[in-house]
């Protein structure tokens, strides 16, 4: 059986669990459930990093001890995640007995390869991060991540010769393009080698200067350095060397955040390969949320508390919304107008909407049971044909770490089903006696609604189980609802007929916006806030330009389906003829994803290919997949035409590619 082993970075306890940890570890939670669901042998891992200067400055604040003190947060982190329906294998301290001995014989390895050594070492030491940086990292003599002026300390230390490794590491990285991903920290990495910066590794503090820390096995007057120690956590927690569970599992993947992309991508390769150790297959890095356009922190006063949003939105909702929302790699926007939006515009209107409509009619027309169905209609036959084909994106997306286009791709069923239910107006069809239809119709949008419920579980798992409730399908509390996900794409069906569905279904109530503000805690959205204040109390008359002319040719779009566009700018990077079809052009288009996206468009008549490349453009990239002429189409590129005239839309000021287009 395949393995797969995903990891969180161990969280360090200084503070409280806020939503940067929630998000890591709700993607490492699905990701390890849609592993899972493959039927591959998954194992989750995360846990807490205690080591370090700043938790014995945190511990003195409070007049604690290191111990008691990290035993208090870590105890917090291990409480969160079953309350954010979290299902981890393993949780790793490095304070465990079995942590500090992994880490004295993997620092014991190195040694006596010879690539740790003692010398004296001058240089500019950051205790917010807990590391030395050169004249060359830092910016304007600050820190980089806390743009604070670290302070200069010359002393005696043990150096890791990094140094030694890394034209070795740049060839790995340059010869394995999803080594890191997505693509533009791979760049980044890469920039980083070649500068010249990088040096050999400091990885020991001297007692005289901290005590709480894992001592080094060949010298007892110094403690390892906390990332040193941290990074170990990977195989510790597998029993490393000779444990069962580090043949089984090793190597694995790490999910971060990119404010530690250096230790994730420079550091830790370096060391494994110093000691003689496979690499981790991969290094998967995400941005941050923003709240107020700003990094949340808690001197702004806009941290977001996970369980607190959790439990006042719904927590499958919460985590609904972390996937679809953020892209994965780049930054994105906490809002309480954003949640809701999408719980109202996607759970609510769509996915919600859909199974109370589909489960009232069963219980309507069939005593809420599945019918038998008949033979089907070219209707019913791109029903099941779209099913397939969102199954299958969705399934290769979110492997890949693409989870909001993996769940726009499954949303493209969710939609296409309740206009199906429209198109065959099953009420129509009972009103005429036309039973064997109706009963057909009725069958294709249940067994499409389970294998929705399925393709969810790793997103939205109680929820997910939910759903196959109510379509007679009990499935168990963190176990996997199909034993295959493959085999649910390949074959459409799954429900037997004649099995009892509950007679309603109201997964996911609308949210009142108005209300949810008045109601909410202390960290409800300010701007939302004022926003309604200000509707509510400013009676000053407004002349107003009378409404635009009705266009009854054209159907009225609510706001939250236009914020389900996924628009983005991109750079065309490859522009060619269609070899089937003249009006058309085969474009490549780089929106940041890695690597670029195929999108065919009607440009020919309009402009010469070569006019196209490296001209950034305007695309809606969460349509259906579309074959024209034989080639697939992913999107669509947007312009602006009359009855002889077309233009392409574009952007005034270049911006890096994949920047939304609002």
């Amino acid at each position: 059986m395949k393995s797969f082993f995903i990891t969180t970075p161990i969280y360090y306890v200084n503070a409280n669990p806020h939503l940067g940890h929630a998000y890591t570890t709700v993607v490492a939670d699905s990701l390890a459930r849609f592993h899972k669901l493959q039927g591959e042998d998954t194992l989750f891992l995360t846990g807490t990093d205690e080591h370090g200067d700043k938790i014995v400055q945190a511990a003195e604040k409070l007049g604690q001890t290191p111990k008691e003190f990290v035993d208090a947060i870590s105890a917090r982190f291990q409480a969160l995640w079953p309350q954010l329906g979290i299902a981890n294998d393993r949780f790793v301290r490095t304070t465990d007995e079995a942590h500090k001995r992994a880490v004295q014989d993997f620092l014991q390895k190195v040694y006596d390869a010879g690539d740790i050594y003692f010398g004296e070492f001058g240089g500019h030491y950051c205790y917010g991060c807990e590391r030395f940086y050169t004249e060359k990292e830092l910016e304007n003599g600050l820190c980089p991540q806390h743009l604070t002026k670290p302070e200069f300390i010359s002393e005696k230390n043990y150096f890791f010769r990094m140094s030694r490794y890394l034209p070795w590491l740049r060839e790995h990285i340059a010869q394995h393009p999803d080594f890191i991903r997505p693509e533009r920290y791979r760049t980044e990495v890469l920039a980083m080698l070649e500068s010249g910066a990088l040096e050999d590794l400091c990885i020991s503090r001297p007692k005289t200067r901290l005590t709480w820390g894992i001592e080094l096995p060949f010298d007892k007057n110094y403690v390892c350095y906390v990332w040193f120690d941290a990074l170990i956590n990977y195989i510790s927690a597998l029993g490393w060397p000779d444990g069962p569970d580090y043949a089984r599992y090793w190597p694995g993947e790490h999910l971060v955040a990119k404010d530690i992309l250096k230790p994730h991508a420079v550091f830790w390769p370096a060391m494994l390969k110093a000691a003689g150790l496979p690499l981790y297959r991969r290094l998967n890095v995400h941005g941050y949320w923003l709240s107020r356009d700003a990094k949340m922190s808690k001197s702004l006063g806009n941290v977001v508390d996970p369980l607190e949003t959790g439990r006042r939105f719904g927590l499958d909702a919460f985590r609904y919304f972390l996937l679809r929302e953020m892209h994965f790699g780049s930054d994105a926007s906490f809002s309480e107008e954003a949640l809701i939006g999408r719980i109202n515009a996607d759970l609510a209107n769509d996915l919600g909407n859909l199974f109370s409509r589909v489960l009232s009619m069963t219980a309507r027309y069939f005593g809420s049971r599945v019918p038998q169905p008949t033979q089907q209609e070219p209707d019913d036959e791109a029903i099941v044909e779209l099913c397939a084909t969102a199954m299958r994106n969705f399934s290769q997306l979110f492997g890949n770490v693409r989870f909001a286009q993996a769940l726009e791709a499954l949303w493209e069923l969710v939609r296409a089903l309740n206009k199906y239910v429209d198109s065959q107006a099953p009420w129509a069809l009972h009103k005429q006696g036309n039973m064997e239809r109706l009963a057909t119709v009725m069958y294709i949008l249940l067994a499409a609604m389970r294998k929705t419920a399925i393709c969810l579980w790793p997103v939205m798992p109680d929820a997910s189980r939910q759903m196959l409730e109510q379509l007679g399908q009990p499935v168990e509390k963190n176990v996997p609802p199909a034993s295959s996900l493959e085999d649910e794409i390949t074959c459409f069906g799954g429900l037997a007929a004649g099995t009892h569905v509950a007679a309603a279904s109201n997964l996911f109530p609308r949210i009142d916006v108005k209300k949810s503000i008045e109601t909410g805690n202390k960290n409800a959205a300010p701007k939302l806030q004022e926003k309604h204040k200000e509707k509510k109390e400013d009676k000053t008359a407004v002349a107003e330009l009378p409404p635009p002319p009705a266009d009854t040719a054209r159907p009225v779009v609510d706001f939250d389906h236009f914020k389900a566009l996924d628009l983005r700018a991109g750079t065309v990077r490859v522009a060619e003829r269609h070899p089937n079809a003249d009006r058309i052009l085969r474009l490549e288009i780089d929106f940041g994803e890695g690597r670029p996206r195929q999108i065919l468009s009607g440009l020919a008549e309009h402009y010469a290919p070569e006019e196209l490349v490296g001209k950034q453009v305007c695309a809606v990239l969460n349509l259906a997949p579309r074959k024209i002429r034989g080639l697939m189409s992913y999107g669509m590129v947007l312009t602006a035409q009359n009855s002889d005239t077309l233009s392409l839309l574009t952007v005034g000021k270049p911006v890096p590619d994949g920047s939304e287009i609002a």
